[in-house]
């Protein structure tokens, strides 16, 4: 490449559109509303995605993000004292699983994308 690339950023849809800005603001993200069809959601300075307001049930359900952790543990223990699992009818969490690489846990949002939240082996 004979340039330097800064960011890679992906899109996700919503089926309620509201409803995910609300789930996302509340996971931890910062919002900020690009227009009335689209927001921006930070993870951090440097890490963020761009949630739509757009559905197509084949392209959300199939959708994943893979997000890397410092410690998953902490990680599953900040995401699940939130209770969005309990306030948001699909939003669902897998207990931590290992692999060879690595441990992740999977969160469903409100639409149906997959998150990996994921620590690798060191």
């Amino acid at each position: 490449m004979g340039y330097k690339a800064k960011n890679i950023r992906t899109f996700i849809g919503a089926k309620r559109y509201d409803e995910s800005r609300t789930f996302y603001r509340e996971l931890g993200f910062e919002e900020i509303i690009l227009n009335d069809k689209m927001s921006l959601f930070k993870v951090n300075e440097s890490l963020a995605f761009y949630l739509q307001k757009y559905y197509v049930k084949k392209w959300l359900h199939n959708s994943m993000i893979f997000l890397e952790v410092d410690d998953i543990e902490s990680c599953e223990q900040e995401l699940l004292a939130k209770g969005l699992h309990n306030k948001y009818k699909y939003v669902r969490f897998t207990e931590i699983k290992t692999f060879d690489w690595g441990r992740e846990l999977f969160m469903h949002d409100p639409s149906g994308v997959l998150w990996h939240f994921c620590q690798f082996n060191e």
